[in-house]
């Protein structure tokens, strides 16, 4: 794939040379959105708003790394769904227990078919690492699941978020270690070689 080439034609107005880049990046997008807003619906709607403003505003691309162009996108339009539901906050339909939390036993929600121990594990350790990942500051969010989960480098990173350099590695410092303190309270599902000593 010819990505200047397919860029250019996509600024001439070329839906198909658009749809081709669309294909190539809406995974990564995609992954991004999800870890950062923690939402599989949710992401998918704002990785489409994201292509829909970056086909919009693709005149505005000046070169450069346009995989950065596009995860600036995405970052953004995940604040701006932050945000929006912070003004408009949702109520979970799932009883709640007495305690006042969410009720993830509820009779409609069991899974009538048999997962093996190790499987239940995995998803229990995701579960924790995500909810590691939202309890972090978006500012700290962001960054990690960039750097961490994306695999981009700190200048990428700092490209895609308009950051210096040396805050975004100051923030995934400071990331890792509050992540690393949250996963802690799951000592349990973590690997041997990631527990820390008692």
């Amino acid at each position: 794939m010819d990505e200047l080439s397919l860029i250019r034609a996509a600024q001439q107005g070329d839906l198909e040379a658009f749809n081709r880049l669309v294909l190539a990046y809406q995974g990564m997008l995609f992954n991004v959105a999800l870890r950062i807003l923690g939402d599989e619906d949710l992401a998918a709607d704002v990785t489409q708003e994201a292509f829909l403003s970056a086909f919009r505003g693709l005149h505005a691309y000046r070169g450069g790394s346009f995989k950065a162009w596009l995860l600036r996108t995405i970052t953004n339009a995940c604040y701006d769904e932050l945000r929006r539901n912070k003004r408009r906050p949702t109520i979970s339909l799932e009883p709640e227990t007495e305690e006042g939390e969410e009720n993830e036993n509820a009779p409609w929600l069991a899974d009538t078919t048999s997962i093996p121990q190790q499987e239940i594990e995995q998803r229990e350790l995701e579960h924790a690492i995500q909810h590691c990942l939202e309890s972090l500051p978006m500012e700290f969010r962001t960054v990690v699941v960039l750097a961490d989960i994306q695999g981009l480098d700190y200048r990428e990173v700092a490209l895609a978020l308009r950051l210096p350099l040396g805050t975004v590695k100051s923030r995934l410092a400071r990331a890792r270690l509050r992540l690393r303190d949250c996963l802690q309270g799951f000592w349990e599902l973590l690997p041997t070689a990631f527990r820390l000593e008692r």
